[in-house]
């Protein structure tokens, strides 16, 4: 039985290795549209959070393949919104592994 749990442990180690890659960019407010936009087209993103420079997430996107094309004209909408609340912004990107 002890190993039956060691080698669970194992797997969910893994498992959690093998995660999305994550990177985070700094943007201004005047490119932070354009950012959002390129990286939606991309196609290789399964989330995008906006934050403002303090740390509050403003924006939380999850994207799957299908959807995207629907996706973009809400979020066109929301970054308009969110876009006055700061001047710099840091976006994180969560790509799937190839």
């Amino acid at each position: 039985m002890a190993q039956e749990k060691k080698g669970k442990a194992k797997t969910s180690a893994k498992a959690k290795a093998a995660g999305p890659k994550v990177e985070e960019k700094e943007v201004k407010s005047e490119d932070l549209l354009d950012e959002v936009k390129r990286l939606i087209k991309e196609g290789n993103v399964r989330r995008i959070i906006v934050k403002a420079k303090d740390g509050r997430e403003l924006l939380n996107l999850p994207l799957t393949a299908g959807i995207i094309g629907l996706v973009l004209a809400p979020v066109v909408m929301a970054i308009g919104a969110i876009v006055g609340l700061a001047k710099e912004f840091t976006i994180v990107i969560e790509r799937r592994e190839d």
